[in-house]
């Protein structure tokens, strides 16, 4: 394990006022997007538009990673260029999902495991050769009435562990993603409580494992009350109670913490961000790794018509500029001002 090498590339991935492009969506989420703006999710629409996104000129300032699918890191741009190898061009690292999704964790009703351990060491090999310098494998905790229980949460804490494991083993930078889902009516204190028993149990598992601090990132929600709860909190209170948590369980060795947006609009997932870094100065790195909040924008922009790719790209770069300021903590909403109109 070259150490070294694996903690240059975790840095780069957040260096100052950069954050990762979440492009790694499966084929049913792919769809459902797709579906939105009404254009069929075939191979090829499926290329077109990830090449939309890494082809978009001065990306790379905001941009240090991209998170890609299994089909999506075989694929080429247009001139025959392997998008992992587009993006390296641009100084951007190329990553990829490895996981199989979560299924339902025997005898626990409501609570899954996601699976993908079998064959792992083998396919980090030919991702490695495919251009993959970071992996990204993500945990689903639920909360309601009973769960999570404590056999879901250490199940799925030891499982990101291994993979962490065989990430580091093979010269790739794990991202650890335990996601607790923010769906339900519970109050932000529940959520603090209960992603202050999940990161424990991460870096717990993590630690027995012997996985290198230094050379991974942590892919985690934010602090939040849940989307169904009538709970009124401010950007500034989430911020407080997502560092509060944070601080307790999650090493300074680790170099970043990049959010998940969950399902946040485009501009809460920037400015709890930006609220989350006037906090600071923290003792690591803390970006983005947004999907949809970084993509809603340029989606309906593009609506399957190649007239629209440029409109689309000014709108995917818009929002890549603003997280940037947010990784910063300098982002302000009368910044949305800069967007061209498409």
């Amino acid at each position: 394990m070259d150490v070294q090498e694996l903690e240059k590339v975790a840095e780069a991935i957040v260096a100052d006022g950069k954050g990762i492009l979440a492009a790694d969506e499966s084929d049913g989420t792919i769809k459902k997007r797709f579906d939105s703006i009404g254009v069929e999710s075939s191979e090829e629409t499926r290329r077109a538009y990830r090449e939309l996104l890494f082809t978009t000129e001065g990306a790379e300032e905001f941009i240090g990673g991209v998170i890609l699918f299994d089909e999506t890191i075989r694929q080429k741009a247009s001139d025959g260029t392997p998008f992992p190898r587009l993006l390296e061009s641009k100084g951007i690292v190329p990553g990829i999902k490895v996981d199989k999704g979560a299924k339902p964790l025997a005898l626990a009703e409501g609570e899954t495991l996601t699976e993908g351990l079998d064959g792992l060491r083998e396919r980090l090999t030919e991702y490695r050769e495919l251009g993959a310098r970071f992996a990204k494998w993500r945990a689903v905790i639920t909360i309601g009435e009973e769960i999570p229980s404590e056999y879901c949460i250490w199940t799925n804490a030891h499982a990101l562990a291994r993979y962490a494991a065989l990430c580091q083993e093979g010269g790739l930078v794990p991202i650890v993603e335990p996601e607790v889902l923010m769906d339900g009516d519970h109050t932000i204190e529940r959520s603090f409580h209960v992603t202050s028993q999940t990161l424990h149990a991460v870096f717990t598992e993590l630690r027995d494992q012997r996985v290198h601090p230094e050379g991974i990132l942590l892919k985690p929600n934010m602090v939040l009350p849940g989307y169904e709860s009538a709970e009124q909190v401010s950007d500034e209170e989430i911020a407080q109670q997502t560092i509060r948590c944070f601080r307790r369980h999650v090493p300074a060795a680790v170099p970043g913490i990049v959010f998940l947006s969950g399902g946040q609009s485009e501009e809460e997932a920037t400015r709890r961000l930006n609220a989350i870094n006037a906090l600071g100065p923290h003792p690591w790195k803390v970006s983005f790794s947004y999907g949809r909040a970084l993509q809603a924008a340029a989606l309906k922009a593009w609506g399957g018509h190649e007239e629209n790719i440029e409109a689309a790209q000014r709108a995917y770069y818009h929002r890549a500029k603003m997280n940037s300021a947010a990784q910063t903590g300098t982002y302000a909403p009368e910044l949305e001002k800069e967007a061209v109109p498409v």
